[in-house]
């Protein structure tokens, strides 16, 4: 049976790259992803075929690495962060699964064997780059309107405020999409106080980090791009400083023990 691995890179940082995926990488001759991942990636990629496909092309890179693994090329299909959070893990379980409901004619597909590597996804790199802001029960919600309505991610904002979650935002906003994360920030200010807590890390744990914290109500579009992860604290997020350090926790609740 033909292998076809989905590989998770992490962050950006070549020493939070899980060993299994390194591993896993070595064991493959074709190695299919958008071309800056394989650049982070360096040298453990020497001596393998690249199958580079931009961005937008997502479909086509899970139907190729479909395609060489069911041809007999152990093949590895890569993505930064955790490819089972907001990448391509879930397209290609999506196409196997129009296999087997007989909307695609690929029978050899379901021939391949799948294993799926995690990692480190932006916002656990995020929360440990400022300390333990995802200490208590968090969400994740993409701001991305292409493929969700906005009328969906509108009421997961809206079950997000009332659930009182720490929320990662990801996709906050591109060149067509300038708006969303100014209205998500609207109506989490609905539930939570204006000083609570926010993160903007843009291109975390990469050479060109910048890390900011900064509070709800100042939170704006102006200062997020597509490369930054925004993360919100929830009504009991702390931000605390010592000198030049400073800190973002949320609490569990262990004040009544101590």
């Amino acid at each position: 049976m033909t292998k076809l691995y989905l590989i998770s890179t992490g962050p950006g940082d070549a020493d939070l790259i899980a060993p299994r995926s390194v591993k896993a990488i070595g064991e493959c001759s074709d190695l299919v992803a958008y071309g800056l991942y394989l650049d982070l990636l360096g040298s453990v990629c020497d001596g393998k075929t690249h199958h580079d496909l931009p961005l937008g092309e997502e479909i086509g890179r899970a139907r190729l690495a479909l395609d060489l693994a069911a041809s007999g090329k152990t093949t590895a299909l890569i993505s930064s962060g955790d490819i089972g959070i907001y990448a391509m893990a879930t397209l290609v379980f999506e196409l196997l699964d129009m296999q087997l409901q007989g909307k695609e004619n690929h029978p050899e597909w379901l021939d391949v064997d799948i294993e799926v590597v995690p990692g480190i996804s932006a916002m656990q790199a995020g929360s440990a780059r400022i300390g333990a802001m995802l200490g208590h029960d968090f969400c994740t919600i993409s701001l991305s309107d292409l493929l969700t309505p906005w009328q969906t991610i509108e009421k997961r904002l809206h079950s997000c405020g009332e659930g009182d979650f720490v929320v990662s935002f990801y996709n906050p906003r591109s060149k067509k999409r300038d708006w969303q994360i100014n209205t998500a920030r609207d109506i989490l200010l609905q539930y939570r106080p204006a000083n609570t807590p926010v993160l903007l890390g843009r291109q975390l744990t990469r050479e060109d980090e910048s890390i900011t914290i900064t509070t709800l109500d100042k939170l704006d579009a102006a200062d997020v791009d597509m490369f930054t992860l925004v993360s919100v604290g929830n009504s009991e997020t702390r931000h605390i400083e010592n000198g030049d350090k400073e800190w973002v926790y949320t609490p569990r609740g262990y004040s009544k023990k101590l």
